[in-house]
């Protein structure tokens, strides 16, 4: 029997669509956000450098005090702890420059990635894009960051003259991991952040905390040769920022390759996707009302 809207419409009835049915919290709709905003490369690369030329507007040499910033501090702390570890300048200064390299892009993912949705809440209330837009915006300017730092690490590697191999390739998916948790970590940081305000002092707090405990400006190898430390310095091992660490500066500086560090980064990355999907399905839907 046809009813009166039936008729209306030919006799071809409303179908709800399945997306709609269910809800908010869905796996496509998730992923469809992810997609859309890795379609939108152009819009959020070009925010990306504009956030950098921002920052250094008016400036005569622009994003180049980035780099000159980066040598700076990684000059005096590498002198500075050489002094107290009593290390050779020649390797711990280059040691020490690709460490702070590093945690830059890690600091930066964590930090801002924790403010990433609150700090674009008139983008997001106002413009309809998918929310993996910031996400992308702010891992893509950090990569940019860690581009311009590696002009340190070029000329660190020229003047102390530091034996590199063909292992040096391997920094490059190194970096790409390094990317891909930089990613999730954002994710996983800004919607919880975004949520529950007192989050983000805490992740600052905890950031600081985690420098001292990585081993940047203390060599890790020293307290391994070290019978008085060894076993406990097996503690650091539990850091999970010391393995993102050591992938991507053993193959630039030159340093033999410890496989146990790519397994235990190949493990963080699949548990970290993984809760960081999670989270997004369930609560990407509820960001804009929270910020």
């Amino acid at each position: 029997m046809t009813t009166g809207d039936d008729r209306a419409d030919g006799g071809t009835s409303a179908r709800p669509v399945i997306a709609d049915a269910a809800g908010p919290r869905s796996w496509r709709r998730a992923f469809n956000d992810l997609g859309q905003g890795w379609t939108q490369r152009p819009l959020w690369g070009y925010l990306g450098w504009q956030d950098i030329k921002q920052r250094y507007r008016r400036s005569v040499l622009g994003p180049l005090w980035i780099s000159i910033s980066m040598a700076v501090i990684a000059t005096a702390m590498g002198v500075l702890y050489g002094a107290l570890f009593d290390e050779k300048i020649s390797t711990f200064l280059p040691y020490v420059a690709t460490g702070m390299l590093i945690w830059k892009f890690v600091e930066g993912c964590i930090l801002e990635g924790s403010e990433v949705f609150i700090a674009n809440e008139g983008l997001i209330k106002f413009l309809p894009a998918p929310l993996s837009l910031h996400v992308y915006r702010l891992v893509w300017r950090q990569t940019l960051f860690f581009v311009h730092n590696l002009v340190v690490w070029v000329a660190v590697v020229i003047i102390f003259q530091t034996p590199l191999n063909w292992s040096v390739l391997l920094a490059i998916p190194a970096f790409m991991l390094l990317v891909i948790n930089g990613a999730w970590i954002t994710v996983l940081a800004g919607i919880i952040a975004t949520r529950f305000r007192d989050i983000p002092p805490i992740i600052a707090s905890v950031t600081q905390l985690l420098f001292f405990m990585t081993p940047i400006v203390w060599q890790y190898e020293t307290l391994l040769r070290n019978a008085a430390f060894a076993e406990r310095a097996r503690i650091v091992e539990l850091n999970p920022v010391m393995h993102f660490v050591e992938i991507i500066r053993q193959p630039l500086i030159g340093h033999e390759i410890v496989w146990r560090h790519w397994v235990v980064v190949g493990a963080i990355t699949i548990v970290g996707v993984a809760a960081a999907l999670v989270c997004l399905r369930n609560y990407r839907a509820r960001v804009a009302y929270w910020v």
